[in-house]
């Protein structure tokens, strides 16, 4: 290690002392993006779209991304290309830059205050570990906590806390490493039949899912989603419409107005999300009256049946003729370009990009100072 280099064993910064009384702080805004998941570059193009929207007379924006490697860096690149205006950004972007550690990329002076907006999907960034980072750092960030982000992100868990709140869900078997194999494939044939969808339980943006229609189809879906996580959710097949709701909020969070997805494929797989765009989004979803409103309120239980704050999207499986409304996940990061599902439901529902991405940053200040005071006062 060089003189010039940060030092990999410095703590953590902790939270410096407030401005000077009757000063007026300036926010400095750290979009972290990157990360070491199979989503990383999903996390290029919404950190992209996040930078061009957020307004530089209000913060002081600061990109910094992580490499697939586990580095901090300073995204000198990014920054110039931000510096030279919106549409001088790169579709997605580059995670080029010096090397730098969280001490260094999150440390304030006084007066000014950091918050960081983690747009990192996937593992080692949506599932509680870089937002356990920024608790111990003692710096507000967007979104969801430590546990929410975890459960929300254990798709096995999420759902036995859906069981538990009595939140109706589709039927599935969740399943580790060890109990793979041929008799675990007679129970499942039993229990959900085909077709079944098998995923991993710690991914997103439909990584590593595949749509078992035989025994031969199933053994393959397995061994796929074993590439990403040793424990597994195996799902029935629901027949209807898949339906989204956006949740935004700490303590007494809203609903948006539904959309629904419609695939391009068989299911909505990451090719139809982010590379075929023969998927097609509706928003608002044309649901009637009462069902939206149901929808509405079950996506705040399952919000706050995991402990959700600051954001979340809510996905549903809309059995018209059936069961009704099912939920079926949580998202706690969700894509978050122009074209995303998360602030075009908001759009629907009146609020702007913009506007969006300020409440969210009002949110999580909101959230620090008011965990802040009550560790003060004890």
């Amino acid at each position: 290690m060089t003189s010039g280099d940060p030092d990999p064993n410095a703590p953590l910064p902790t939270a410096s002392p407030e401005p000077t009384a009757g000063a007026v702080p300036r926010t400095r805004l750290v979009v972290l993006f990157g990360g070491q998941s199979a989503e990383h570059e999903v996390s290029l193009v919404t950190a992209r779209h996040v930078l061009a929207a957020t307004d530089p007379d209000r913060y002081d924006i600061q990109p910094v991304a992580i490499t697939k490697d586990g580095q901090w860096v300073s995204a000198t690149e990014a920054a110039r290309a931000l510096a030279a205006g919106p549409d001088a950004l790169p579709d997605a972007l580059p995670t080029s830059g010096s090397p730098t550690h969280p001490t260094e990329a999150l440390a304030r002076t006084e007066a000014e205050r950091v918050v960081v907006f983690p747009l990192l999907h996937g593992p080692l960034g949506e599932d509680g570990t870089v937002q356990g980072l920024l608790e111990l750092a003692g710096v507000p960030y967007v979104g969801c906590g430590v546990l929410a982000s975890a459960l929300a992100m254990d798709k096995a868990k999420a759902k036995d806390m859906f069981a538990a709140k009595g939140i109706p869900q589709a039927r599935h078997v969740t399943l580790f490493e060890p109990d793979v194999g041929e008799g675990a494939i007679d129970d499942l044939e039993g229990v959900l039949g085909y077709p079944m969808f098998v995923k991993p339980a710690n991914m997103g943006s439909s990584v590593g899912i595949s749509k078992a229609h035989d025994r031969d189809e199933l053994r393959a879906a397995l061994d796929l989603a074993l590439g990403y996580d040793e424990c597994l959710v195996v799902e029935e097949t629901v027949v209807g419409r898949e339906i989204e709701c956006a949740v935004l909020g700490n303590r007494d969070p809203r609903a948006s107005l539904p959309g629904e997805i419609r695939p391009g494929a068989e299911f909505y797989d990451y090719a139809d999300k982010y590379q075929s765009g023969a998927a097609e989004l509706i928003t608002p979803a044309d649901l009637p009256d009462d069902v939206t409103a149901e929808l509405r309120a079950l996506a705040i239980r399952a919000y706050q049946a995991l402990g959700c704050e600051g954001m979340a999207r809510v996905d549903f499986f809309y059995e018209e003729a059936g069961r009704g409304l099912l939920v079926n996940e949580i998202n706690t990061i969700p894509g978050f370009t122009p074209i995303s599902m998360y602030p075009k439901m908001w759009e629907a529902t009146g609020l702007s990009y913009g506007d969006l991405v300020d409440e969210l940053i009002r949110l999580a200040v909101e959230r620090y100072d008011r965990r802040a005071s009550r560790r003060r006062s004890g």
